[in-house]
Formats: C-alpha cells, sequence, structure tokens
C-alpha cells in the first residue's frame, strides 16, 4: 500500500534510537501517522516541525498498518517562531487538527482553509479575526456549525448581537429579550467584521469555545479541550487588556 500527498506537520515524537513518529493533516487522506525513519538526524530533524508543509510519500504492507513516510519540504513556516502571539495560534491549529480529525479521513475544504490560515499567521495584525473564523469551519466540517445568518427569534438579519448556546443560531438584540444574559457573544468578529483590537475576537473565542467544548469535545467522550488553544486565547485576552 503506498501513496503521494501534502500535509501539514501536526506532531513528532521520536520512536526508537533514530526515527520519529508524526501525525500530519494532508489534503486526500486526512489526518495520517506513520513513521519517519531516521526523522531524529540532523538532516531531517530541522523539517519536523510543527506547522511544516510536507511533500509526503507513504507506504506500508497493509492499509491498515501505521506504515512509513518519507518526506520532502515545502514550505517551513518557520518564521512564526518569533512571533509568540502567531506561535500559539499555529500550536493551538494543530492541536485541535490532532484533537478533532478522525483518522484517515479525508476533508479537502477544511485542509485548503487550514492551509491558508497556517500561511496567514503573523502576516497581519487582523489574522486573529481569521483564526476565529477558522474555528467555525472546523465546526462547520464536523458537524456542529453556527448559523448566523438571521435571528432565530425575528428571522431579522440585523441587530444580531448573541448566539443560543442550544442550538447555534444567532439572536438578535431586539429577539434576545430577557433571555439575553443566558445567550453567547456575538460580536461583528464573528461574522468577520474587522472593528480593531483583540476584545471581539476573545468574545468570539468564547462562543466557539462552548460549541468545541459541549459539541465537538462531547462528541469524542468529553475530552478535554487542548491546552494550546487555552493558551492562544489567554495571550489574545491579555493583548486585549
Amino acid at each position: 500500500m503506498d501513496w503521494r500527498d501534502q500535509g501539514t506537520l501536526l506532531s513528532v515524537r521520536k520512536h526508537g534510537e533514530t526515527s520519529a513518529i508524526i501525525e500530519v493533516f494532508t489534503e486526500n487522506h486526512g489526518r495520517h501517522a506513520g513513521v519517519v525513519r531516521g526523522g531524529v538526524s540532523r538532516k531531517i530533524a530541522p523539517i519536523l516541525q510543527p506547522g511544516a508543509q510536507l511533500d509526503l510519500s507513504w507506504r506500508a504492507r497493509l492499509e491498515d498498518h501505521l506504515g512509513a513516510f518519507t518526506v520532502e519540504p515545502v514550505k517551513s513556516r518557520a518564521g512564526v517562531m518569533s512571533d509568540r502571539l502567531a506561535l500559539a495560534g499555529l500550536n493551538a491549529m494543530t492541536a485541535l487538527l490532532s484533537f478533532s480529525l478522525p483518522e484517515r479521513e479525508a476533508h479537502p475544504r477544511l485542509y485548503a482553509q487550514s492551509v491558508a490560515m497556517f500561511d496567514l499567521l503573523g502576516q497581519s495584525e487582523t489574522w486573529p479575526i481569521a483564526y476565529l473564523q477558522w474555528e467555525l469551519a472546523l465546526l462547520e466540517e464536523l458537524g456542529f456549525g453556527l448559523d448566523l445568518s438571521a435571528c432565530a427569534v425575528t428571522g431579522a438579519a440585523d441587530d444580531l448581537a448573541f448566539v443560543s448556546p442550544r442550538s447555534g443560531r444567532a439572536v438578535s438584540a431586539g429577539g434576545a429579550g430577557e433571555w439575553a444574559d443566558r445567550l453567547l457573544p456575538l460580536p461583528p468578529e464573528l461574522l468577520g467584521v474587522v472593528t480593531g483590537g483583540s476584545a471581539g475576537v476573545v468574545e468570539g473565542l468564547a462562543t466557539t469555545g462552548h460549541f468545541l467544548m459541549h459539541g465537538l469535545a462531547h462528541s469524542l467522550g468529553n475530552k478535554p479541550l487542548p491546552e494550546a488553544r487555552a493558551r492562544l486565547v489567554d495571550r489574545l485576552a491579555r493583548q486585549a487588556s
């Protein structure tokens, strides 16, 4: 069994004396793991950095075996290492993809969105808003999408201010009524609007975090969300204060 594909490196760990086991998110084969022989060597180890874009060849005797990768670098994305916030974003993305994606199941649309997001990290001051949109895309891809198009109560598409924690549908300020304090925030950033600053992004991440925890993580056996995401939210919150 063998295939060739491109993918983003999600994680790497030492295997034996000289090898490494890597996990990648590929366009056509989804989240996939395999052994890289010589993966801790001076030649290969610098290539195997989380977030790196790789050209991958995988081979195994049988399809359900772990198999072995040979790798060639496409893009290192090492530039984010000098930007603590962008590095926190990269770590949150790789951790969430590893946490949430079914093994060996292709998600080409999410793959394309993820590659674009990895490339955007640290490239402008507004990338956290794009990251927030990426979390929405992740939820949508895995069956927990939010409907922010119109108010669930009035049907109006304006004055949207909240999200129902149960249905994931938008609610307008007028439609919320006495239930407002039980609803989640819907800042403009959750709709992709740039307002400046990080406060709206942090509010939006509180909302996506609710569905990541009570929807996605619950469906996976109530596993705790990756700490890397919490560290990103904490950095953004300190930046906003």
